[in-house]
């Protein structure tokens, strides 16, 4: 070839490689505008599971705005970043649907940081920048958890920081794996880390996990991975400094953890027996390139042990483990992405076999993948393809969070079951002494999370109508329940040292003098009644100190307000 030719070649290279690193910035833009628009209008989407959980966000921004500073003024069982991009896009979009807005709320970490890295790693392969944002931008379109915990279509309103840290872990995993640049490799690692960190402590586990790895490896250097720990810890001292925060997010993890002291082999095998579609081909990947490598290399010095941990074996094992320890603290979450970037890796290395041990790693590589694609897609065309034929509830005094639409019987069904719970709240009653719940999976049902909805805003009229006829505008209210809405709905302010998403199993920590103190301030503590439920009835005992003294007053058959005179 004449050195003419080699110019031409080497320029049109260059300019493909320009084509996919600009198709990379396209797609990119492309989604994020898409998503602009989304959150502009005022979209009705169907509900899901748990859709209380998205309104725990809700809770968390009306402090935020109150000037509460999570962990520091409530307790809180994740880390604050979350909370606060919730804020800012909850004031650049109000009229959005809140799923979407709580799903999309690390967007603006996560696209620039896939930007970078796709387009650096477009500058060597255009396939393997496509092949790495592709699945991102899939997964983090729409609110989806990969297991399904009710058979009937909708979004699902819970498991959102989880999913925030998936989809954290893979572009992680993929700048470990797939940066040649030093810089960009140091502090796509501080900024992904420090973000882990603030969103949810396990997933910065797993993330030092998978940093430690690559220094092991040779990977990242032992320099540059304390430039990328000291790009962490400043920002973190500087922030503790100046607003205490950061401590107290550690105080309120260890709570949780004493709260939350089960049997941690139980939850592995919880893990592994809801991803068994997923965990068994990898554990069979594993073997099978394990078994390739040992055939050819017989030699296990330490070079040689070093060359297999930075081999798609090694980064695979090293992965599989970080996951499944992350996967152990959640409910709700895309389960195992992170190995994506992973199974890219094995892949390109093994593209040119041709035999019968390539067709074998080829096969494995889909069983890994196919299982999230054809979960997540699956879910997510159910629940776009439903919306059209899905029914308003009549929800106009919620606003935005009353954006939600069911089908058809669902939307009979949920007014029917409030005006029934209200009429036999003897029978709910007498569930409570026996310890049992009326349905075992009660929140998860839709029609369940409808009639909350109603519920809601029943109690939200009936606040009204009582400051209307008694002539006095309540400072604030707590609700005993899961979540407590009612303070954003009403704009007042709500109760300091007073915890969101109070779940009796899991997030519920001791009643301290602080917290009593703060709610003695509070005009109003509103207690829901349709029905009457075992977490509910637990709820009330835990706060019966912070009921002493008021004077109950029945606002509706849904609710009792227990007012300061």
């Amino acid at each position: 070839m004449t050195d003419e030719k080699a110019a031409m070649v080497r320029a049109t290279r260059l300019d493909e490689r320009r084509g996919t690193s600009t198709l990379s910035t396209t797609l990119i833009a492309a989604f994020a505008l898409a998503a602009v628009v989304a959150l502009i209008l005022p979209l009705n989407l169907p509900i899901g599971p748990y859709n209380w959980d998205t309104l725990v966000y809700y809770d968390a921004i009306n402090r935020i705005r109150a000037g509460q500073m999570p962990n520091v003024d409530f307790f809180a069982p994740v880390g604050p970043l979350g909370y606060y991009l919730a804020t800012v896009l909850d004031s650049v979009f109000p009229r959005a649907q809140p799923m979407l807005l709580v799903n999309w709320a690390l967007l603006p970490v996560l696209l620039p940081s896939m930007a970078m890295l796709t387009g650096h790693v477009a500058a060597y392969s255009r396939g393997q920048a496509l092949a790495l944002l592709l699945p991102f931008l899939l997964f983090a379109s729409l609110p989806i958890n990969l297991q399904a915990i009710y058979p009937i279509s909708g979004f699902d309103g819970y498991g959102h920081y989880n999913r925030h840290v998936a989809l954290l872990l893979y572009t992680l995993v993929a700048t470990l794996i797939f940066s040649r640049d030093r810089r960009l490799l140091v502090g796509l690692v501080a900024l992904l880390m420090l973000t882990l960190f603030l969103v949810k402590i396990t997933g910065a586990v797993s993330g030092a996990l998978l940093v430690g790895y690559a220094v092991l490896v040779g990977r990242l250097r032992v320099i540059d991975a304390v430039l990328a720990a000291a790009l962490v810890l400043v920002p973190l001292g500087a922030l503790d400094l100046a607003t205490g925060m950061v401590g107290a997010y550690v105080d309120d993890i260890l709570t949780l953890l004493r709260l939350n002291g089960g049997s941690l082999l139980s939850r592995f095998l919880t893990v592994a027996s809801l991803n068994l579609d997923v965990i068994a081909p990898c554990v069979l990947l594993l073997g099978t390139l394990a078994l390739a490598g040992w055939r050819e290399r017989a030699d296990l010095s330490w070079v040689r042990m070093r060359s297999l941990g930075a081999s798609p074996p090694g980064w695979l094992a090293a992965v599989l483990i970080a996951e499944i320890l992350f996967e152990t603290q959640n409910t709700g979450s895309l389960e195992f992405i992170g190995l994506w970037p992973v199974i890219l890796l094995v892949l390109v290395d093994w593209q040119a076999r041709r035999d019968w041990l390539g067709l074998l790693v080829l096969v494995l590589c889909l069983a890994v993948v196919l299982p999230a694609l054809s979960a997540f897609t699956q879910r997510s065309a159910r629940a776009v393809f439903a919306a059209p034929f899905y029914h308003t509830l009549d929800l106009a005094e919620l606003g935005t969070l009353g954006h939600v639409n069911v089908k058809a019987e669902i939307a009979e069904r949920a007014p029917i079951m409030l005006e029934h719970y209200a009429t036999y709240q003897a029978s709910y009653r007498d569930l409570v002494t026996r310890g049992q719940m009326p349905s075992y999976i009660l929140f998860s049902e839709t029609d369940y999370q409808a009639t909350w909805l109603l519920e809601l805003q029943q109690g939200l009229v009936a606040i009204r109508a009582w400051e209307a006829t008694a002539g006095r505008r309540l400072n604030g209210v707590f609700t005993l329940d899961f979540v407590d809405p009612f303070n954003r709905l009403l704009g007042r302010e709500p109760a300091r040292h007073v915890p969101i998403g109070v779940d009796p199993a899991r997030t519920n920590p001791p009643v301290t003098e602080q917290t009593l103190s703060a709610l003695e301030g509070i005009d109003a503590i509103l207690q829901p009644k349709c029905p009457l439920t075992v977490n509910r009835n637990t709820i009330a005992t835990h706060f019966a100190r912070a009921l002493q003294g008021r004077r109950r007053v029945a606002l509706s058959s849904c609710w009792d307000m227990y007012l300061k005179d």
